[in-house]
């Protein structure tokens, strides 16, 4: 399916403005999806496919970015993430215990094809698998509010040759305590409401954009 051009239309029952995306050689429903009464064309525009503002690939920087989900129960976060790792540059993605993989269709759905530009693994012990990272030298980071952890934006850049993994954790636990134990730096998000902690897709997209140079 190849999108050309969007629709901005406004209907004269209810009033509704919304956008249509035009499908090549397929005509599109007008009809107010609120109220199904008629609309009309406010403007069309071309669709961008491509960002002007576009970095370097990742294969082309001097870091190499990975995240570690830990224990995710949501398929939509692990979609999220996946989205929001393509856009920071982050190379791999490494599923660990209960977090689903992108074998499941509702990551599909909300990572939008992410899965394809982000290589992935599962492994059932995270554990296990930051201890090698470690032994590779990979400088480990984790986002979890703890008594050692420090302001984000206290954040201090690795070395120039340095790999770095940014550990998220589960929705209600949080990060495994024995993975905390192995990182060299925890990070926090203060919070400004009520609410103690923001949804994990939203936290990793403050966390990798932080970290990056």
């Amino acid at each position: 399916m190849t999108l050309d051009v969007f629709e901005i239309r406004k209907c004269d029952s209810c009033g509704l403005r919304y956008p249509i995306p035009i499908t090549r050689g397929n005509s599109p429903n007008t009809r107010c999806p609120a109220c199904m009464g008629t609309t009309r064309l406010i403007l069309s525009r071309k669709l961008i496919t491509e960002s002007k503002h576009r970095l370097p690939a990742a294969s082309h920087q001097k870091h190499k970015y990975s995240v570690l989900l830990d224990n995710i129960r949501s398929a939509w976060n692990v979609g999220s993430i996946l989205r929001s790792a393509d856009g920071f540059g982050y190379v791999h993605a490494y599923m660990c215990g209960i977090t689903p993989t992108p074998n499941n269709e509702a990551v599909k759905k909300t990572s939008l094809g992410a899965e394809n530009s982000v290589s992935w693994a599962y492994h059932k012990d995270a554990v296990d698998l930051v201890k090698k990272l470690k032994s590779q030298n990979w400088r480990i980071i984790a986002l979890e509010e703890d008594e050692h952890s420090i302001h984000l934006m206290e954040m201090q850049k690795q070395g120039s040759e340095i790999n770095a993994l940014l550990i998220v954790g589960n929705e209600t636990t949080g990060v495994d305590p024995h993975l905390l134990d192995l990182c060299d730096a925890i990070y926090h998000i203060p919070m400004h409401g009520e609410k103690k902690s923001f949804n994990v897709a939203i936290a990793f997209g403050i966390a990798a954009y932080a970290l990056r140079d």
